[in-house]
């Protein structure tokens, strides 16, 4: 009971003084953008009578904005303050976890509780924990500089990155040196933009770092990786994470091997060429064109309207992972032959997909792309893990009388499904074209992302259309 009362006061104290930092802000925010201004002593100048009246607004204007980029950061501190007093206050309910398994599984739910409360992506979500954690714990002054407005999240951030890592000595000697009493020289955290203030840090760092950059260097190789990332028009980007000589090894041989290829009958540019042959390289295609490496040999789910895949519209296609690409990509897939290219034809009257599986007992190859179909991802809210990836799970389990169909069934990816048998996160029933929505371990609901569909077009006397009785009374009175 002490250890919850000392907790309530804690928090009590943070966020009421966080909160009162932002009231006060608002307030003198008003008075500045009130015309004429409220107060004669604004943030950082005196308003004149004899003074041209556009140009004080002007000036008020940009006075408002310095206090919205005040405002803005006391309110990320109010949201560290807050996500902190739900991390605290959860873990007292939970109380010592049993074992490093429920520690991870409380872990996981704590994440997923503020990224749906948020609407952000669990990897943004305990992005932020892990901030709030250390502005909460080792950065005190840090977070009261962002609390008063004197510097923005942005930079907030920056300091907790560059002193991950370090020791708590270390840490509190970086922050003594930019936010201490004596941190007087040059420009202030808050006067310098994001990249620049980086940059000072950074520098700091690397001259008071206790370990190594060669013992850093060997732990930072385990972090390698393969970035993907949808963009719009059908494209993506790919980010390959790599040792430094490694990546620019890899750039070098790019750029060499497009130069050799540049001349006066090459309409591409250095960019462009760069592109075709690091996409040539990784697929094993000695051709150097775009468009003319071999095609994906996986697995490839693509929803397209009948009539844009016989090449009679234009309307867009949707690759599993990828979203709308022209249909041109996805003729393309089926003619260079990927390996299991499911093509989706979706109902001309209102955009759904048509039919194409069967209930039983086992969950038959016909169903479980229907599933697919159906929720198109992970169900999970913020969840964006394409459905190739994921897992069919029934929403009532079979012991407990759950049924082997569509309207019992979601996908999940990997993780969410252990989430859902780890804690309390309850899925929803499903209907046949819609997927489940999820209720959280805090009672809260979060409802399925339905899908934007919409009727495909169909060419004037394309199709034969036949209206019914009523709409031919309808068009018959109307006509009179």
């Amino acid at each position: 009971m002490e250890a919850g009362v000392v907790v309530d006061a804690g928090v009590s104290a943070g966020v009421t003084a966080a909160l009162a930092s932002v009231t006060g802000l608002v307030d003198e925010l008003a008075g500045v953008v009130a015309f004429p201004p409220a107060a004669l002593d604004g943030p950082t100048r005196v308003p004149d009578a004899d003074a041209d009246p556009l140009q004080e607004s002007s000036a008020a204007c940009l006075d408002g904005l310095g206090l919205v980029a005040r405002l803005e950061a006391a309110t990320a501190a109010l949201k560290v303050r807050l996500v902190a007093a739900y991390a605290e206050a959860a873990d007292a309910m939970e109380g010592p976890a049993a074992s490093a398994y429920e520690a991870t599984a409380r872990e996981v739910s704590k994440v997923a509780e503020v990224a749906c409360a948020l609407t952000i992506g669990e990897r943004a979500a305990s992005a932020l924990l892990g901030e709030t954690h250390a502005l909460t714990t080792s950065l005190p002054a840090a977070l009261n500089a962002l609390q008063t407005g004197a510097m923005g999240w942005q930079h907030a951030r920056t300091v907790v990155d560059e002193t991950a890592g370090l020791t708590p000595a270390a840490v509190s000697a970086l922050e003594a040196h930019f936010f201490g009493p004596d941190a007087g020289r040059g420009a202030a955290p808050g006067e310098l933009v994001p990249a620049r203030f980086r940059r000072k840090l950074r520098v700091w760092r690397e001259r008071h770092h206790p370990e190594s950059l060669e013992e850093r260097h060997a732990k930072s190789v385990a972090d390698r990786r393969v970035e993907f990332s949808p963009d719009r028009d059908g494209m993506a980007w790919l980010s390959l994470y790599l040792p430094g000589d490694t990546a620019l090894a890899v750039w070098n041989k790019s750029t060499a091997l497009a130069r050799g290829l540049q001349g006066p009958r090459e309409p591409r540019n250095l960019s462009q060429l760069r592109a075709d042959i690091a996409a040539g390289l990784l697929l094993g295609s000695a051709n150097q064109d775009l468009g003319d490496v071999p095609s994906p040999k996986a697995d490839v789910l693509v929803t397209v309207p009948v009539l844009s895949f016989l090449g009679i519209t234009d309307e867009p296609a949707e690759i599993d992972g990828l979203g709308p690409v022209p249909p041109s990509m996805a003729r393309r897939l089926v003619a260079n032959g990927a390996n299991f290219f499911y093509r989706v034809l979706v109902d001309p009257r209102d955009g759904a997909p048509l039919e194409i599986g069967r209930t039983s007992y086992r969950l038959p190859e016909a169903l479980k792309r229907w599933l697919r179909m159906r929720d198109g991802r992970c169900t999970f809210p913020g969840c964006s893990n394409h459905s190739l990836d994921n897992e069919a799970d029934h929403l009532t389990a079979w012991q407990h009388g759950g049924v082997t169909g569509i309207s019992n069934l979601g996908q999940a990816c990997p993780k969410h499904h252990r989430l859902k048998h780890w804690r309390e996160w309850t899925p929803t029933p499903a209907t046949r074209n819609e997927p489940p929505g999820w209720i959280s371990p805090a009672g809260r609901h979060y409802p399925a992302e339905h899908p934007d569909r919409e009727p495909p077009l169909i060419p004037p006397g394309c199709l034969p259309v036949l209206a019914s009785p009523l709409e031919q009374a309808l068009l018959t009175r109307l006509a009179a």
